[in-house]
């Protein structure tokens, strides 16, 4: 996965990397559009989106220029800001789900990120009763660098749970947890926290939230609030901002009230 020319250099190493997984309900995706738009995050170039379901669009704010396949492929940044963040506009090709984690990766360890965070919603239905506490769990491979020394040291300090499921890898033993679960709705995220080399170097943690499809809006406002928590900086916000394209056509339009009577 190689950067495309953008209009302006790009150095990313040292900054944490934000990537949200096409899941449940989108979450994921509206929760780095919360990050973006209160940020006033810049698009500043985007990766190759060949693995991706071909999608074009308008751009946020009449912007010039198009919106690409999968903004999960475009890079936001900002100066003297730590965090960058993709933004997936569509899926990946069934028949390039592994090509795309493994280029993901060399992307990641190219850019010589500090860390990086995976988002992802996971579907409600399949929530137990030691699962309904809170809503945002987080999950990481035992065998990754470890988090202490790194800017996702808060997840461990956190009061975030470390997701459970029943379900575990074909051929598992359903109670060794280092094995990777099951995450029901969870896209790729399964396997690409399974696809980690063995000699990753980049501390890389995940958060999952779960969710039901509908208005997911407060649910995205929770998963971005975490994602600030973790990253340190929850304290540069004091409101989030929605993007301006969530008030037209995100959810629909309003019913007219005269239906009601």
């Amino acid at each position: 996965m190689s950067l495309l020319p953008p209009s302006t250099k790009v150095d990313l190493a040292g900054k944490i990397l934000v990537v949200p997984v096409v899941s449940t309900a989108n979450v994921s995706q509206l929760a780095v559009d919360l990050i973006s738009a209160t940020f006033s995050l810049e698009r500043i170039a985007t990766l190759d989106p060949s693995h991706c379901i071909p999608v074009v669009g308008a751009r946020e704010d009449g912007l010039p220029g198009i919106t690409t396949p999968l903004e999960c492929n475009v890079v936001f940044g900002k100066p003297g800001f730590n965090i960058v963040v993709t933004q997936q506009r569509s899926p990946v090709l069934v028949t390039q789900k592994q090509e795309f984690v493994e280029a993901l990766f060399q992307f990641i360890q190219a850019s010589k990120f500090s860390a990086v965070l995976f988002l992802s919603g996971v579907d409600s239905i399949n929530r137990n009763d030691s699962q309904m506490f809170t809503p945002t769990f987080q999950i990481r491979r035992p065998n990754t660098p470890s988090l202490e020394d790194s800017p996702l040291h808060l997840l461990q300090k956190l009061p975030i749970p470390v997701f459970r499921s029943s379900t575990f890898v074909i051929g598992g033993t359903g109670e060794d947890q280092s094995e990777m679960p099951f995450i029901p709705g969870g896209g790729l995220t399964r396997r690409i926290l399974s696809s980690l080399p063995e000699n990753w170097s980049t501390p890389t943690g995940s958060l999952l939230q779960f969710v039901m499809e509908g208005d997911n809006r407060a649910d995205a406002t929770l998963l971005a609030s975490v994602v600030a928590k973790v990253t340190e900086i929850d304290s540069q916000i004091s409101e989030w901002k929605q993007p301006s394209t969530w008030k037209v056509g995100l959810f629909g339009s309003p019913h007219e009230q005269d239906l009601y009577g």
